[in-house]
């Protein structure tokens, strides 16, 4: 069976709808909490979004890993996606809830809840991606299946943005720490239900090959061994991109050459001296696809990112009205709904990756078209807003179908098949990059003087967020059109390794 039933789809969707609760509300809301709410200063909620980036590419990785080597009654990913639930849903309140504590004391409570949420929506949402790849062996299917799941994450969203300025005014009555802890209160509560949801009503269907030569703890072990090649990098980007001076520059380059050489080392050694996590990095390293999406999950992040996290900002102070930012963001989530379901058919019909291509470039010319908006103009900023998300909805949406594509595509090369570390890099690549661009928005407001809690700092910073709303976003989507131009696999490819992987699983099933 590879054709899903509707009501698997609709379930499977509801995580993602759970998921994005926390997701869009962190992404959205967050850095205006911080600043504004919460009382730290810009240029610290940017270190802190770039050195939670830090944790989360040990923490994505490993929890690949783990859900690969999974073996339950349920499968190897749905256990997991219940068992997270209760600890999402208790690091989301405490992430907005504003306790009575020094600046420093609030700087490290910040730390401890915003890693805290991160690794609990890690260990939930990397198998739930990869719950994706082992549903379904149809390429077809994984694409509608996608499309599924990000109307749901819209849907999740749309609650979340649509509704939460509204739900802290009416918790809070004033007081808006008071307002964010109590609509988040409700948010959990919602989260758990749905999660539960998915967890009933999905299935694993395929059944990858299993390697036993090797047990997990072994496997960390190595693993362990490997860090340098997630952790430096990282550190390295953080440091320029917070930084920005000669020593800073020169650390990158040093350590990006070195990972070059290594890397490099690596793929040339003998695969019979290798550890499992060892041949799976490899697999990744050497798997085009999967690479070219790794640049894509990082640049369409950064574009989406961008432009969310500058929102709640602009309407605030650009346009006057922050009452108004709910509206305008179950506009683009009700276009975004559209955008995804219609995702599979066009797909079907232009092929995925001219698709990809197509979106980049239209939302990015969209999303220019920002910077000549005149003031307060809400129809041209509704207008252009909803137009560019209309097909900014399809990236995420072909972005997890692809990786469905590169996982067969390394089950067909290379014999192996480690579905979870596939889709634990794409959750990872998308978190870094929505860490990126939350940070990015801070130093570019940081830049102009901006100072959440000094009113006089807001009109030099306003021509900051009218960059932030335009070209700097939209610089990320043609940079992803043209790196889209090199993904290798073609409609007709996916199919004929779906079937050659068909008959060879059908082959050392067991009678």
């Amino acid at each position: 069976m590879t054709k899903l039933p509707f009501y698997e789809k609709v379930g499977y969707a509801m995580g993602d709808a759970a998921a994005n609760l926390v997701w869009r509300g962190a992404l959205a809301y967050l850095a205006v909490f911080y600043t504004d709410t919460f009382g730290l200063t810009a240029a610290a909620a940017a270190m802190l979004f770039l050195v939670v980036r830090l944790s989360d590419g040990v923490t994505d990785i490993i929890m690949g890993m783990i859900g690969d080597r999974t073996n339950t009654r349920w499968g190897k990913f749905r256990p997991w996606i219940l068992w997270s639930t209760p600890f999402l849903a208790i690091f989301m309140v405490l992430c907005f809830t504003t306790p009575e504590l020094s600046y420093t004391g609030k700087l490290i409570y910040a730390y401890v809840t915003y890693i805290g949420l991160t690794l609990a929506y890690t260990v939930n949402n990397v198998p739930y991606s990869a719950l994706m790849g082992v549903m379904t062996p149809s390429d077809s299917e994984r694409t509608s299946l996608s499309g599924f799941r990000f109307a749901g994450a819209f849907a999740g969203g749309l609650l979340v943005m649509g509704f939460l300025p509204d739900l802290v005014a009416y918790f809070g009555k004033g007081n808006d720490a008071i307002g964010y802890q109590y609509t988040m209160y409700l948010f959990a509560a919602i989260l758990i239900i749905l999660m539960v949801v998915t967890f009933k009503t999905t299935t694993e269907r395929v059944v990858p090959p299993v390697d036993d030569s090797k047990d997990l703890k072994s496997e960390l072990k190595d693993l362990s061994k490997n860090l340098p090649f997630i952790i430096l990098p990282l550190l390295a980007m953080s440091l320029f991109f917070y930084y920005r001076d000669i020593y800073s520059g020169l650390f990158f380059v040093i350590v990006m050459t070195s990972m070059w050489l290594m890397i490099k080392k690596l793929i040339n050694s003998s695969t019979d001296e290798m550890g499992g996590s060892k041949r799976d990095m490899v697999d990744l390293l050497t798997n085009k696809p999967w690479l070219i999406l790794l640049g894509m999950g990082f640049l369409t992040m950064m574009f989406n990112g961008i432009k969310y996290g500058t929102i709640a900002y602009y309407f605030k102070y650009q346009v006057g009205d922050e009452f108004m930012v709910g509206k305008y963001f179950i506009a683009l989530l009700v276009v975004s709904i559209l955008g995804a379901l219609c995702t599979g058919y066009l797909a079907q019909k232009i092929g995925k990756r001219k698709l990809f291509i197509v979106a980049l470039m239209i939302s990015g010319l969209l999303t220019a078209a920002f910077y000549w908006v005149p003031n307060g103009n809400i129809q041209a900023i509704f207008i252009l807003g909803c137009s560019a998300e209309f097909f900014a909805a399809m990236m995420p949406t072909l972005f997890f179908s692809m990786l469905g594509d590169s996982a067969d595509y390394s089950e067909w090369k290379n014999g192996r098949r480690a579905t979870g570390l596939i889709y634990s890099a794409g959750t990872f690549v998308q978190k870094t990059g929505g860490g990126f661009a939350g940070a990015l928005v801070l130093v570019v407001l940081a830049s102009f003087g901006y100072d959440g809690m000094d009113k006089s700092t807001i009109e030099a910073s306003l021509p900051g967020m009218q960059l932030l709303m335009s070209w700097i976003p939209a610089a990320f989507a043609f940079a992803g059109a043209a790196l889209m131009m090199f993904y290798p696999l073609t409609k007709v490819q996916n199919q004929q390794i779906g079937k050659e992987l068909t008959q060879r699983r059908l082959s050392i099933s067991p009678v």
